[in-house]
């Protein structure tokens, strides 16, 4: 149907015989499919993700654990009255009890008590140390991955080094050098060691960003390249860094109870996880498995931390909230 353009409005028709129509500004009517409903672009990727997070079992499982380990070490006095070091002869070796929830070690020490005060220590290195850690990773590998050329191969070289050294046999050969030993003394030689692995982790995820149009258009606004790094590059990497490190934090874990097992790690005088499995395996072929309350909780706690490492991963993952 050929419209039709009004004499006055000095309009040329395209073909002869065939008049056009224009209609003002003012009565053109938008649609409703003209509008954009940008609602849910809104979220943000870390909103999405925690979106995502909610509706996942094994976030709510592992952070409940880990909201439990961590109400245990602020304040163990609420979980367990009697007193870990209050050790008695006379009560050596006694069976579960209501007075002794887990019976008492060879020494006539409360077992559960030092099961709930060991948690404390652990846990203080694991979280310490990873935090140590992220900030060193997280500082050389974006420096490393956004600068590049020499920073680059040096921060890489030094990675290699230390992926060289197992952090355990690290860890054993060094504390040996010290007579006198703390919880400061193992979160240092740890962190020492274990930093490499986030660093790599942020340099590869720096190096996929520093090509990203949004680093271009900063760069063409004039902002400075440590702008960049901190508005820019961190925020976008920090999804896999945050994951490494949350999976670490039971690496560490367990690595403090293995040298105090050892007899290496925190001086015998403290309460911990790995002193307690030492002491009780002499015992467990004389079928006394004091050592299983201490050994659970540690593999309760480090479990809680690697399915909150899983958990994260896949929310965090574009391609595995895409699938």
């Amino acid at each position: 149907m050929p419209d039709r353009v009004p004499e006055e409005s000095g309009l040329p028709s395209t073909y002869p015989h065939q008049d056009r129509f224009v209609a003002g500004a003012s009565e053109a009517e938008v649609l409703a499919v003209d509008a954009i409903d940008d609602r849910g672009s809104s979220a943000g990727f870390w909103k999405g993700a925690w979106i995502g997070l909610r509706r996942r079992p094994l976030f709510i499982i592992s952070g409940v654990m880990i909201v439990l380990v961590v109400v245990i070490c602020l304040f163990p006095g609420l979980f367990a009255h009697q007193d870990p070091q209050l050790c008695l002869g006379s009560l050596s070796l006694q069976k579960p009890s209501g007075g002794h929830w887990f019976g008492t070690d060879l020494q006539g020490c409360d077992i559960y008590a030092r099961t709930i005060y060991g948690a404390r220590a652990s846990v203080v290195v694991g979280v310490v140390t990873t935090l140590i850690v992220f900030v060193i990773g997280t500082v050389a590998g974006v420096l490393a991955g956004f600068f590049g050329g020499w920073l680059d191969v040096i921060i890489s070289r030094l990675t290699d080094i230390f992926f060289a050294l197992p952090l355990i046999l690290a860890a054993i050969v060094i504390m040996q050098m010290f007579a006198q030993r703390s919880v400061w003394t193992v979160v240092t030689i740890l962190a020492v060691f274990g930093w490499p692995q986030v660093a790599r982790i942020a340099r590869g995820a720096t190096i996929s960003i520093r090509g990203e149009d949004f680093i271009t258009a900063a760069k063409s606004l004039g902002a400075s390249r440590m702008r960049i790094i901190v508005a820019h590059v961190i925020p976008n990497a920090l999804g896999p860094i945050i994951v490494i490190c949350t999976i670490s934090l039971g690496v560490f874990i367990v690595t403090e109870a293995t040298l105090s097992y050892l007899g290496i790690g925190l001086p015998a005088t403290s309460v911990s996880w790995g002193i307690d499995i030492a002491a009780g395996q002499s015992l467990l072929r004389s079928g006394n498995p004091i050592l299983l309350y201490p050994a659970g909780a540690l593999a309760l706690t480090v479990l809680a931390f690697i399915m909150m490492g899983d958990a994260l991963r896949d929310a965090l993952d574009p391609k595995a909230r895409t699938r």
